[in-house]
Formats: C-alpha cells, structure tokens, sequence
C-alpha cells in the first residue's frame, strides 16, 4: 500500500524512499513488531479467558512439562499471523502476485491450524482435526500456491529444480513440479509444528530462516545479483523480502510473550502457517533444497517422528526416548532452556551452511 507513494517521487523526492526494497523492509519489521507488542497482551488475555483450561498438555511427556505449562492459552499464531498480514498488505507492492501467493498459503494454513487447535481446546484432547483431512487441504493449497507460481514465473525455469553448489545445474519437472513444490510447503508447514514444543523453540528458527530467505528472494529478484552471484534469476521475487520481514517483526513481537516462562502457545495456529511461508518462499524462489539445509533442524524433527513411528511399527521398538527429538534431550537430563538455546545454536550454524550456497559454485 505504502509502496504507491514511491509514484510520487517524481515529484517529491522526499516519497522516492518506498520505492525501496530494502526501506520497506525494515518498515515491515517495525510495523510488525510494534504491532503484536500493542495488540499481543490484550489477545492473551482473551484468548486466556475464552480457553479456560488452555492448551491440552501431553501426558507422557516429560513430567515437568505438566506443572509448568498446564493453564497456558494456544493459538499464539493469531497474533504472529495479524501483525505479519497487516504489515505485509501495509508495506509491499500489492500488484506483486508472488505477495498475494505467499498470503494464500499463510492464511490458508493459519486457518486449518486454527480449527486443529478450537477442537483441541474445545475437547481437552490432543485429538484435533483428522490428519488425513487436514493433509489434503494442505495439499489442495499448496498445489494451487504452486500452480500460480508456475504462470507467475518464466517458462521453463518456473518449473525447474535448481541444484545449490552447482553452477547451472537445473532439470525441469514439467507437471511434476506442482507436486513437488506442493510437497515441500507442506512438509515445511508440518515440520515447523512438530517443531514447536517448547517455550521460544520453533519461532527463533523461523527468524532465522525468514531472514536469510529474505535475503535469497532479494538477490534472485536481482539482475545483477543473481549475475554475479550465478544464482537464478526470478523476477518479483525480490518483493518477497518485504513479506519475510513482516514475519521477523512479528516473529520477535510473540517471542517477548513466548519466551520461558511462555505466556502463550504459538499453537497449530501459527506453526503450520509460518512454515507453510516459509516453504512458499522458497518454491518461489526455486531455493527448495536450500530449505532443507537452512530449516535442517525443522527436518530433524520431523525425521525424528517418523523414525520413531516406523521403528515402533516394524519392531516394537524406539530409537528415541520420545518424539519429536527436542523431548528425547528432555528425557535425557538436559533442561528447556538448554534444548531451545542448543537448537537455536544448530539453526544459526545451518543458516549460514545454506547461505554458503549462494556464493559457492
């Protein structure tokens, strides 16, 4: 919306400013953030009173986990989701269909984990919305999320998978490509959620691979960027750097109530949406393997519960103490702060692996 006063530039100069990516940016970041710090104490104490009990706490975690969380409200993400849209529909270029894309995603993400977390709480049950019908309309939007980037983006590349480490080396899916770009938003919105389990342990991860992606979409929108970079090039992208600082912004507005002792849960609500952005940007951006390498410790986790299921299926045994692995580390004697800050730790040292790959070819 702010975007449109950079027409004035031509005659004030004063507006040329919005023009500029990288200003609103950072205009993005503080809108968010100011935005979930004014709105966020009230939205908790609805949301406090509205769940009574709050979130259903796991039974056969670790036992700590019941004293110290039982009573604390969920769906956090409503907060992290108005403070990132707000700021998104405020400061980018709305003409930008890959903004309206990611949106679509964020949203229609959001709305599935809000409905998971009302039954949860309405039930007191860790039994929400059925996985397989919540995995369908995951897949139903994606595919679509993915299909519109596929117009969206120049014949061919738009299509294409773009091998990091290796200068030029691409192969084009065709058709195939919508469900591969559809399995990677949702497998990157479902690996955030199981991310999510303790105080402050998914949100700072998803900062961390908001900023490094608002950097990628910022260089591959880039002619000269992505030239010198030998990187590819999709033109729009770069927009997208606006939508990843709405979700830093927001993202530090809900970890000051996230943080231990945790005053709200992100819930459902926020983790499926965040990651399914997350995912979004990255097709977009035709940096999908770099996700992984940059959300490895997402991928950790959701590899962690799938082991564990197979494990316990075909032998009756677990490899781990309890899944997702943050709780293995629980069960093994380390405490909460240590197993957030660690991870954190591990994500930082990924992110930089992953950004490695834009220079190294």
């Amino acid at each position: 919306m702010l975007y449109f006063l950079g027409q004035l530039g031509e005659s004030l100069a004063a507006f040329n400013v919005f023009r500029y990516i990288t200003f609103r940016t950072a205009g993005a970041v503080v809108t968010a953030l100011f935005f979930v710090f004014l709105f966020g104490p009230g939205m908790i104490a609805s949301l406090r009173i509205r769940q009574g009990k709050g979130q259903p706490i796991r039974e056969d975690g670790p036992q700590s986990h019941l004293l110290t969380k039982k009573g604390t409200p969920t769906m956090g993400g409503l907060m992290i989701l108005s403070g990132a849209v707000i700021s998104t529909l405020l400061w980018s270029n709305l003409s930008n269909g890959y903004v309206w894309c990611v949106l679509f995603v964020t949203i229609g993400f959001g709305a599935i984990g809000f409905y998971d977390d009302y039954l949860k709480v309405k039930r007191m049950s860790h039994n929400g919305f059925s996985g397989r019908q919540r995995l369908l309309l995951e897949a139903l939007i994606a595919i679509i999320a993915c299909y519109v980037i596929s117009i969206l983006g120049e014949p061919g590349s738009s299509t294409s998978l773009f091998f990091p480490f290796v200068k030029g080396l691409a192969v084009n899916l065709g058709w195939f490509f919508l469900l591969f770009g559809g399995f990677v938003i949702v497998a990157a919105g479902n690996s955030v959620n199981l991310t999510d389990g303790l105080d402050g342990l998914a949100i700072v991860p998803v900062m961390v691979a908001a900023a490094c992606f608002g950097l990628i979409a910022y260089l591959v929108g880039s002619v000269t960027f992505s030239d010198y970079l030998l990187i590819n090039n999709v033109p729009g992208t770069a927009e997208l750097s606006v939508v990843c600082g709405a979700l830093i912004g927001a993202g530090l507005g809900f970890l000051w109530f996230n943080a231990p002792p945790a005053q709200i849960f992100m819930g459902d609500t926020g983790s499926l949406a965040l990651g399914g952005a997350l995912g979004t940007i990255a097709v977009a951006t035709k940096h999908e393997i770099v996700l992984a390498i940059i959300g490895g410790l997402f991928v950790l986790e959701a590899v962690s519960v799938i082991v564990q299921v197979a494990s316990f299926k075909l032998t009756g045994k677990r490899v781990f103490r309890m899944a997702p692995i943050h709780h293995h580390f629980e069960h093994l004697g380390w405490t909460e702060s240590q197993v957030v800050i660690r991870f954190w730790i591990i994500s930082f040292v990924l992110a930089l692996i992953g950004l490695s790959s834009l220079k190294l070819r």
